[in-house]
């Protein structure tokens, strides 16, 4: 998302150039139909995770695992997203709306940088040891041995449902009105990055976290609840969220704060007012994780008015770092 208009913000959804090559580099097959099956096989079959950065013990452990955008390609400067990212200390950070700045962000920060196109990125501490067919994820390899695959989302930004739902003019969006449209409508603007997230997920067989700006919100957010409390129009299942959930992605936030009336949650947007007519506040950001034993221990809000505060704030999303542990099954 952007608070550019419609018009300039189309514009910044750049065309596909030729990706570097990375020490990790693979060939990207086409991708296969059952990303359902594929995708619960996968994941039921994941193993544990564990850090270098902080582990305990080979049996113990924890990862830190943050998702920035970082607004138009860091148009606020790669200084105040360095400074973000450091307040967060992630051991992995996915980024979105990036591209040229990221080179010298990892350069300033002594991160790893592994490029997954010409929009979004990923940086690491750890070594790299693969990426994934369809380039959305890498898998890293822990000092402990264990490995863990990291993929990182950057969803379609237009049509905007809850804009469509409450009549804000965005893009060439039209006006609806019921739960069922705004799915249909989600499906049409992210169905096919969510499909192929999914297919490529399915190819890797081991622990898988999945950061990432979905420009949607979550089915654990717009509840029957929240829209009979006037947060919301009205509930929604999205898509999106469902789709990775019923593969058995948790959502970091949601496992520690539960209640989504007491802990919003809010990433988008720092920039506007909650009562802003033109706008409608919402969680857009994620940290999601599946494996056995794995557990979201504490997740953390980045950014004005947030858990770790940041002003001025260089991006029109919040960050959002989910510190996750693991403890093996018997």
């Amino acid at each position: 998302m952007s608070q550019l208009s419609p018009v300039k913000f189309k514009a910044t959804r750049r065309p596909a150039r030729p990706r570097p090559e990375l020490e990790t580099s693979s060939s990207e097959p086409s991708l296969g139909p059952n990303w359902k099956l594929a995708g619960a096989a996968a994941l039921s079959a994941a193993g544990l995770l564990a850090t270098p950065a902080a582990a305990q013990s080979s049996n113990t452990a924890q990862v830190k695992v943050m998702s920035l955008n970082v607004w138009l390609d860091c148009k606020e400067g790669v200084d105040g997203i360095a400074e973000v990212i450091r307040a967060g200390n992630p051991d992995v950070v996915g980024l979105q709306e990036i591209s040229d700045c990221a080179q010298p962000l990892s350069e300033k920060l002594g991160y790893q940088l592994v490029r997954q196109t010409d929009w979004k990125s990923m940086l690491t501490r750890l070594p790299v040891e693969s990426v994934t067919p369809a380039r959305h994820g890498m898998v890293v390899r822990l000092s402990n041995g264990q490995p863990l695959a990291v993929f990182n989302a950057h969803l379609h930004h237009t049509p905007y449902q809850p804009y469509q739902l409450l009549g804000i003019p965005y893009g060439d969006g039209a006006f609806i009105k019921s739960e069922s449209e705004a799915q249909e409508q989600s499906r049409l603007a992210r169905g096919a990055d969510v499909q192929s997230l999914l297919d490529d997920m399915a190819t890797v067989d081991v622990p898988k976290v999945l950061t990432g700006d979905f420009n949607e919100p979550s089915h654990l957010d717009w509840t029957q609840r929240a829209a009979d409390s006037g947060r919301h129009p009205l509930k929604v299942e999205w898509p999106a969220s469902k789709a990775f959930a019923e593969v058995g992605l948790k959502d970091s936030y949601r496992m520690v704060f539960p209640d989504e009336m007491t802990h919003p949650g809010d990433t988008w947007t720092p920039h506007t007012r909650a009562d802003d007519p033109k706008d409608h506040h919402d969680r857009l950001d994620f940290v999601m994780f599946g494996g056995p034993g794995l557990q979201a221990r504490d997740v953390k809000i980045i950014g004005p008015d947030s858990d770790i505060v940041i002003t001025p704030y260089p991006s029109d999303h919040r960050g959002v770092v989910a510190e996750l542990t693991v403890t093996p099954a018997p």
